[in-house]
């Protein structure tokens, strides 16, 4: 054999090169050295922001604004609506800036906004969203976002809970403002009263007369980055929205780390449809544009007739998507503009494994950019993914990441208790192997849990639920995510399942508590158990409620539609039951708890009712009608979309 000495540079430097590639694309090193080192740089620079008091997303608006090269650019564009051809449907940086201050001028002029104050508002995605969210930054207000579905009861309760004096409603969801429920907001939980006031066409003449007013940085000043500055409500088992508290860490890192995970540059534009109400249409739909100060395209809502033709007209280089979204896209009709586009990226979380490379096909799309985190969560993964081996995955750890680092470990979950597993010797959690799903934690500084995990505003036990101590040595803490996931050998992260009765449908979670407490105020329905069954060519778990009828055992007509009209008064028209179980009774544990396992694996499946009878709530109807087993093969054959 001859020695290294006889063997040529160039081979050796060839071979060393593709050694180094071998061991990178094996142990993602390249991949965790980017993370780890824009992570570190997004943490310097938000410290250097705090010992500056400019800890407010504002500044970096107002610095685009305010730079000569910057302030003609577009900031926010909203696709051409052909039935109101005369709508302004473009601002640069310096237009949306001058509309910010003049809402912030009648804010404090005709409301008198303070420093601190927390401040709802119920927008659809419209400009005026954008304006009055910044411009109560601006005057160091904090938002609240109120979903736009929620009615009644639930939208009560959210504008309650936050504490807020002025609840701000859009003009076309003003009936949410009906004699109940100003009969309920009368008052907050000190006795004030809470004033709605909506931004009609009078109001708004008034707002765009002021003159701009830009509030003194004191008004800015003494925050911190893990200072709270939104809050958005998500829904949890409990019944009723929680409100999280959403740091200053989390937007100014969507703003500087986030927008170059995406690489998005000066020129690109970014399109999301998604509800700014939730943090994926706020936090990570419009403050990503932020970074490098390149244009916001926001639709007013998904439209999958429309989706594609917005993208191509509004020349997009990005998506922002949830994965029903996905779902719709890849089985709507064809177009002329599936590919009449300059997409580069698709970037969201949900995507299912079935969809993903069919709209990567379908649509052309080179990347796809998945990520997995939430509101209240502390830690988020993702994955650029241009090929088969990261397709389907939410994130890809490399052994520096995973090794050292050590931000997420994975642990055996207890189906029975729904809590973490616990070794009985040690009493301490058991971290899973490489392929079995377990849940995710987080880990937290015991003596500064809010450094990382900032909780649900005014709810101490719905916070704390979320952290558990002593995982694997006493005196720590750990953030639960709530989810079910599993790593393989290689890093990939893959999404198993979400734990506990809360499931999602229409990419919102659904409380199943929620939906029980208003289906069982009906005074024909004696009790009601509700879950979610999966459904085959649906995204999530669709609803149902099996329910007991007070003094019969049949569903007439006139009660099946009173029940879904009683139904989607009392709750957001994504947690409307699809499908009414009629049940004789409803099976219960020995502490009186609900048994939804059986119910939930037998599903909706005709053949496996027994003597119960099943109906359903078909696309387009307003009422529940009988399900049969040609209904049943018709989700199956997918042609049935619900």
């Amino acid at each position: 054999m001859p020695s290294l000495a006889d063997v040529p540079n160039s081979l050796i430097a060839s071979s060393s090169v593709a050694s180094l590639a071998y061991l990178n694309a094996k142990y993602g090193i390249s991949n965790d050295l980017w993370a780890v080192g824009k992570a570190i740089s997004a943490r310097i620079w938000m410290k250097r922001l705090e010992k500056q008091e400019r800890v407010n997303a504002f500044y970096v608006f107002e610095k685009h604004a305010k730079d000569a090269k910057v302030a003609q650019r577009t900031f926010l564009l909203i696709p051409h609506d052909p039935e109101k051809p005369d709508q302004k449907t473009e601002w640069t940086y310096a237009e949306a800036y001058e509309n910010v201050l003049r809402w912030a001028a009648w804010l404090k002029n005709a409301h008198g906004v303070q420093k601190q104050e927390l401040i709802a508002m119920d927008f659809t995605n419209k400009p005026q969203f954008i304006w009055l969210w910044f411009a109560l930054w601006s005057l160091g207000a904090i938002p609240v976002f109120i979903n736009y579905n929620l009615r009644d009861k639930a939208f009560v309760h959210s504008v309650r809970i936050s504490t807020t004096r002025l609840l701000f409603v859009d003009p076309e969801i003003q009936e949410a403002l009906n004699e109940s429920t100003l009969s309920g907001l009368g008052s907050d939980e000190k006795g004030r009263g809470i004033e709605s006031v909506v931004i009609d066409q009078e109001i708004e003449q008034q707002i765009y007369r002021q003159s701009p007013y830009r509030a003194p940085d004191e008004a800015r000043s003494g925050v911190t980055q893990n200072d709270t500055c939104l809050l958005i409500y998500t829904s949890g088992t409990t019944g009723l929205p929680k409100a999280a508290k959403v740091a200053w860490s989390k937007c100014l890192s969507s703003s500087k780390f986030m927008s170059q995970l995406l690489g998005l540059k000066p020129t690109d534009r970014y399109f999301t449809c998604l509800p700014l109400y939730h943090s994926s249409g706020s936090v990570l739909g419009i403050l990503q544009v932020l970074g490098p100060g390149c244009t916001s395209v926001m639709g007013k809502k998904f439209s999958q007739r429309h989706f594609m033709r917005w993208i191509s007209e509004t020349k997009s280089d990005g998506i922002h998507y949830i994965g029903e979204m996905c779902r719709y896209l890849v089985n709507s009709p064809p177009t002329p503009y599936d590919r009449a586009h300059k997409l580069r990226f698709a970037y969201g979380n949900g995507m299912r494994p079935d969809v993903w490379q069919k709209l990567k096909d379908r649509f052309n799309i080179p990347t796809v950019i998945e990520f997995y985190g939430a509101t209240e969560g502390t830690s988020v993964c993702y994955i650029h993914s241009q090929n088969d081996f990261t397709r389907a995955t939410i994130g890809r750890q490399g052994v520096i990441v995973r090794n050292l680092l050590q931000m997420w470990h994975i642990v055996k979950h207890d189906h029975e208790t729904d809590q973490p597993y616990r070794d009985p010797k040690t009493g301490f959690c058991v971290k899973c192997e490489p392929g079995v799903p377990g849940e995710v934690l987080h880990p937290l500084d015991p003596a500064n849990i809010e450094e990382k995990y900032q909780g649900y505003f005014g709810n101490e036990q719905a916070s704390m639920s979320k952290i558990v101590r002593d995982v694997f040595k006493k005196g720590d803490a750990y953030y639960r995510t709530g989810d079910l996931l599993r790593r393989d050998a290689e890093g990939r992260m893959f999404f198993s399942d979400r734990i506990g009765d809360t499931f999602r449908w229409k990419s919102e979670n659904v409380s199943t508590a929620e939906v029980s407490e208003v289906m069982g105020e009906h005074p024909s329905i004696h009790e009601a158990n509700v879950y979610g069954v999966e459904l085959p060519n649906h995204d999530g778990r669709a609803g149902c409620a099996a329910i007991v009828v007070a003094g019969e055992q049949k569903l007439s007509d006139s009660l099946a539609a009173d029940l879904l009209s009683h139904a989607r008064k009392g709750l957001p028209r994504y947690a409307v039951p699809l499908f009414l179980r009629l049940r004789k009774e409803v099976e219960v544990t020995g502490t009186l708890k609900h048994q939804k396992v059986a119910l939930r694996n037998e599903g909706v499946d005709p053949t496996k009712l027994g003597e119960d009878e099943m109906f359903w709530l078909q696309p387009g109807s307003d009422s529940y009608t009988k399900f049969s087993e040609k209904d049943w093969q018709r989700i199956c054959d997918g042609s049935a979309k619900l």
